[in-house]
């Protein structure tokens, strides 16, 4: 039997953006078949690669360096959809990544659960944006992609705290307040099936956000550490730049992220006299 580990670093060496997120949700399915009959998973050790394995396309550029399609188009919903897939296969690793990474720390059942639970998920959402695409004629791989994605992971590699506050805490955060301007702009050109697509991953991010807020929160407590504080402190390291309003404040708060965590990150400040 396959340890946790195991699996997740068979994921993370697999290139192949639907082969990955089928052995993903393989792997996820046997982990809670399991837990439900009382079966123990050892979660074992794996190393895991400093980069996860890629398939040959899309070709990967400087963020600056890919090309800027308006919404409006055509082409520039494929290429908007082509994006959103990106990111999403980019999860599928962030989320195993984490389990080998730090299994030395020791960490509840339930931890392994969320991750487990949200890296299936971002399987499903990486397969229903591959699903989008090809039904306007395209495919993930056709156009290039942000090379940046995977540097959170990186800056983060022996940092716990660090992850749980960039990639949950910042990163998926950021899709929360995002996703529902593309919901907008899918509804206007009568894309039914997009429409329908990112309303699930828009439902569906909000528990990845709480996560990595739940977990981040265990371990400032293990520490006895200020969360807040520490928050700020880690997102000052390892994310580059400011955070970007307008945020999403309800769906933030429904994920345990109060305003206060950051709005003092944030490049303005919000005119609450409003």
């Amino acid at each position: 039997m396959m340890s946790l580990c195991e699996m997740a670093v068979d994921v993370l060496t697999t290139a192949d953006g639907r082969r990955k997120t089928a052995k993903s949700r393989a792997h996820a399915a046997r982990w809670f078949a399991a837990r439900a009959a009382g079966e123990e998973i050892p979660l074992g050790r794996a190393a895991a690669p400093l980069r996860p394995a890629r398939p040959e396309a899309p070709q990967l550029l400087d963020p600056r360096e890919v090309p800027k399609r308006k919404p409006g188009s055509p082409q520039g919903r494929i290429a908007l959809l082509h994006a959103v897939a990106h990111i999403e296969l980019n999860a599928v690793d962030l989320h195993w990544d984490i389990i080998p990474r730090f299994a030395e720390t020791p960490m509840p059942a339930g931890f392994y659960d969320d991750w487990v639970k949200a890296a299936d998920e971002e399987s499903k959402h990486f397969n229903l944006m591959c699903d989008c695409l090809e039904e306007l004629g395209s495919y993930y791989g056709a156009l290039p992609a942000h090379a940046g994605m995977w540097r959170a992971a990186e800056d983060t590699v022996d940092d716990f705290m660090g992850r749980l506050a960039v990639v949950p805490m910042v990163l998926e955060a950021r899709g929360l307040d995002v996703t529902p301007g593309m919901i907008a702009i899918f509804r206007k050109a009568g894309m039914d099936s997009a429409v329908a697509a990112l309303e699930t991953i828009y439902a569906e991010e909000v528990s990845h956000v709480a996560y990595g807020s739940k977990w981040f929160h265990f371990l400032c407590g293990r520490h006895d550490a200020d969360p807040k504080s520490v928050f700020h402190e880690l997102v000052r390291k390892y994310f580059k730049g400011a955070l970007k309003p307008p945020f999403n404040e309800e769906k933030r708060a429904e994920a345990g992220l109060p305003p206060d965590f950051y709005w003092p990150l944030a490049d303005q400040t919000p005119n609450r006299s409003r």
